[in-house]
């Protein structure tokens, strides 16, 4: 998977998070509306175009299961479960082919660059 399918993405995930937020309970007792959502909806519409549909079909099978389905690795630690990954990871992580996923908890995985 390339670099922009990986950015695309994580701006997919936080856009379907922004959304769900915004539909929150809470956030409509609060005694306003909120604006823009019809805008997230169009700006997930058109991401979903950019992704792969394979990888859009991990993203959706992953996002029943965990509210956060993409999970960054730092320190070779997935920060979704917090597991420590193998040290293989750590040599295959910039490879630009391949979806990298945790072997504890199935989360898509990208390595955060500090």
């Amino acid at each position: 998977m390339t670099r922009k399918q990986l950015e695309y993405l994580v701006m997919y995930q936080d856009l379907h998070l922004l959304l769900a937020e915004s539909q929150e309970e809470t956030i409509k007792d609060m005694g306003f509306d909120l604006n823009g959502v019809e805008e997230i909806e169009e700006a997930i519409k058109q991401l979903e175009e950019k992704i792969n549909p394979q990888v859009l079909r991990t993203f959706k099978r992953l996002a029943n299961r965990y509210h956060r389905p993409i999970a960054p690795v730092r320190g070779n630690v997935c920060l979704g479960c917090f597991t420590k990954l193998p040290t293989s990871f750590q040599s295959r992580a910039w490879s630009d082919s391949i979806i990298y996923t945790c072997e504890n908890c199935g989360r898509i995985l990208y390595w955060i660059e500090y």
